[in-house]
């Protein structure tokens, strides 16, 4: 039987795959053709009829979204069967259900947040009628509450399911559902209770009227007011495609953009709403210690004082970067610090054991960035974790995970803590027994060394521990040993099935550049160990907000950062610094794409850009940097390292061969591995600003308990 399907759409021939549903033939053909129930990403649901069409012969009009194209028979003839998306009947059809629709539908557009971006807006202009015929009572239907990120109109609601479906099959969360019959049915969730999906701000997107709108957001603006940027997310490490939107100086929605190869079309709830802690608790001044008390100097008076910290002895000196920390930044740190004999240099605030081995030398990248990129987990055979909570460490790739797992029966296994990732797996233990036993004639091994493409990814909580590095070593064998390493073939492209899965949205871009210690430098546990002792003197903290309390010890701090958390606590100098939405910045994801930021909004009082602060620095220490604007960084960045040329691409597996094993064999530890992420919703000062996050979290702590109970 041939894989495709000719189907004649008003007057075009058309040749699509049997697969392809009626509607997706239709605009193959260039037809337009409305919906609402149906969307791409999401199961047929055949229950709004607004895309009825006519289909020449047959004794009423179809809905398209439902009729494969496959199951249609030809004429009698023999020729292609024929559609009309514009015949009387097929209008007539449209426009009936659309009077059907809007017959309980409140006239609520003036004050609607779903206004000039309303599905039923447009569609009522293009395919209903003029007039209403409608005179009866409309009903109503009671609010619902789904927490503090959606909003509810439910008598706006028009039943397409769509929030239902996503719910259960992409969040994989089934706490949405349909209740009643007819005139009576109404979309409430379980016990009316707040949604636990990290997810679900997805359900205002996919909502095509104004019955799931953002309770953040709600009455703030018109879409016609805001300026529209295109920039990248850094809430984690996977660099989703988003859009800022923002009116005036305040950035007031972030929505998702399509990109297949990253986060399709899904943004996590804190990439959503997390905003409102870019305008809180921001350091928009200088600010020096006298007297134990942090108070507002003038930028020339910070930058004198840190530059005579600056001028002793350089093996006194260290730097830490955090996770939000652009490459930009980092960069411009580096160069000062190494112009001036630094060596003690980290990126790695969480002292990840990665990029370097346990004797200083340097590992191939291949080593620590998710190699496979975050599109090839939808042709791996067999799905290894080990070491991480990928639902809360990287909620839309978790989703991705489930949506193969759903859709190409995938199955997945699991090394640490059992939790609920959405998705079934075999959970092999917690710690490094469970790693230890995936050897030959184990089911778990011989079903990865089976399958074509198989796929590990390791989490941080397992190479951020004492014996990360003999981690790391131990799971680049395992990969070497089940196939996760393949080269090119006449029939096969090469694979790398080896991940690293990373949380935070600077790491990459760190060890890319090189934010690390050289020889006789010392990493993050040896500074603040330094600091504790007194051989470490100064310290500059470009936003290590996680190290916290009195980790510094006496040590004198540099903070450059944007938030009054806890690296500006304990700061003896803070430079205020940029968000990611006010500068055009350079980040790297964990899958090792270069992207970049663009300037949505302008800096908050005195802030100033990363890179030009430390270029400020350096012209006070009398060793100015060789560049004076962010081109001329960046060429300088290119020059320097050449994966900083390509932007948005995934490195692709060469099948080169790979100086194996990573890390370095060692004797591991018996504890288990721990998650790398606590609270979901308070990952980065950003996070930890906002109001809105900190009442998900406080809900989330309420659920634990109470299920606890």
């Amino acid at each position: 039987m041939a894989d495709t399907a000719k189907v004649v759409v008003d007057g075009v021939e058309v040749e699509v795959p049997r697969n392809y549903s009626l509607l997706q033939a239709c605009e193959e053909a260039g037809a337009e053709i409305p919906r609402f129930c149906y969307h791409e990403r999401l199961s047929i649901a055949g229950n709004c009829r607004m895309c009825l069409v006519d289909w020449v012969g047959a004794p009423k009009p179809i809905a398209s979204c439902a009729q494969a194209v496959g199951d249609m028979r030809p004429n009698q003839d023999g020729s292609p069967p024929q559609i009309s998306t514009k015949s009387e009947r097929a209008i007539k059809a449209r426009n009936g259900v659309m009077e059907f629709l809007l017959i309980n539908h409140p006239l609520d557009c003036p004050i609607c947040d779903q206004g000039g971006e309303c599905d039923l807006q447009d569609q009522a202009m293009g395919f209903g009628r003029s007039v209403s015929r409608y005179r009866e009572p409309k009903r109503a239907v009671d609010d619902k509450n789904m927490g503090p990120l959606v909003n509810t109109i439910m008598t706006r609601c028009i039943q397409c399911t769509r929030c239902v479906r996503f719910a259960a099959e992409v969040a994989g969360v089934e706490e949405i559902g349909l209740i009643s019959r007819g005139e009576d049915a109404q979309i409430t969730t379980y016990l009316e209770a707040s949604l636990q999906s990290e997810l679900s701000g997805n359900v205002i997107d996919l909502c095509p009227v104004g019955a799931l709108t953002s309770k953040p957001y709600a009455f703030n603006a018109r879409p016609w007011e805001l300026r529209k940027t295109e920039s990248v997310d850094v809430m984690d490490a996977m660099g989703a495609s988003i859009r800022v939107d923002a009116r005036g100086s305040a950035v007031l929605r972030v929505l998702p953009r399509i990109n297949e190869e990253i986060n399709e079309e899904w943004i996590s709830d804190k990439t959503r709403f997390a905003i409102d802690g870019l305008g809180r608790q921001r350091l928009d001044k200088p600010f020096i210690r006298k007297n134990g008390k942090l108070v507002a100097a003038s930028w020339d008076e910070a930058l004198e004082l840190v530059s005579s910290k600056l001028k002793g002895d350089a093996s006194k000196i260290a730097a830490i970067a955090g996770d939000l920390a652009c490459v930009e930044g980092m960069k411009a740190t580096l160069d000062l610090l190494r112009s001036i004999g630094v060596k003690s240099i980290d990126c790695r605030q969480d002292g990840a054991q990665l990029a370097l081995d346990i004797d200083g030398n340097l590992l191939p990248r291949e080593s620590y960035i998710f190699n496979s990129s975050i599109m090839g987990i939808d042709d791996a055979d067999y799905v290894l974790i080990i070491g991480a909570n990928p639902r809360k460490e990287a909620a839309v790739l978790n989703a991705r995970i489930r949506k193969n797992w759903l859709h190409r029966d995938m199955p997945v296994a699991l090394i640490g803590e059992s939790v609920d990732l959405t998705y079934s797996y075999t959970h092999l233990g917690n710690g490094i027994e469970a790693l230890q036993s995936l050897k030959p004639e184990n089911e778990v091994f011989e079903m990865l060394k089976q399958a074509r493409r198989p796929m590990i990814i390791l989490g941080q909580s397992a190479v951020s521990r004492e014996d990360g590095a003999s981690v790391l070593a131990s799971v680049s064998q395992l990969a070497e040993q089940v196939g996760c390493f393949t080269s090119a073939s006449e029939n096969e492209e090469a694979w790398n099935g080896f991940n690293v899965l990373h949380n935070a949205a600077g790491r990459v871009g760190g060890l890319d550049i090189g934010f690390l210690p050289i020889e006789d430098g010392l990493d993050v546990k040896g500074i603040l160990n330094g600091a504790q002792n007194g051989s470490i003197e100064t310290i500059i903290s470009l936003g290590a907000d996680e190290i916290v309390g009195d980790a510094f010890g006496e040590a004198f701090v540099v903070y450059i950062g944007t938030h009054g958390d806890e690296g500006a606590h304990r700061a003896d100098v803070i430079l205020p610094s940029a968000t990611y939405t006010e500068k055009s910045a350079t980040y790297v994801n964990t899958e090792g794409r270069v992207q970049r930021t663009q300037r949505a909004v302008g800096l908050k009082g005195e802030s100033r850009e990363d890179w030009s602060i430390l270029r400020a620095l350096s012209t006070k220490l009398g060793a100015p940097l060789p560049y004076d604007s962010l081109t001329e960084l960046r060429s300088k960045m290119n020059q320097d390292k050449p994966v900083f040329k390509g932007l948005d691409v995934a490195p692709f597996p060469t099948g080169e061969v790979l100086s194996l094993p990573f890390g370095k064999i060692g004797q591991m530890s018996d504890a288990p591995f721990a998650e790398a992420v606590g609270a979901f919703h308070l990952t980065n000062p950003i996070a930890r600003a906002s109001k809105t996050m900190a009442e998900c979290a406080e809900l989330a702590v309420h659920k634990l308990s109470t299920a606890a109970e």
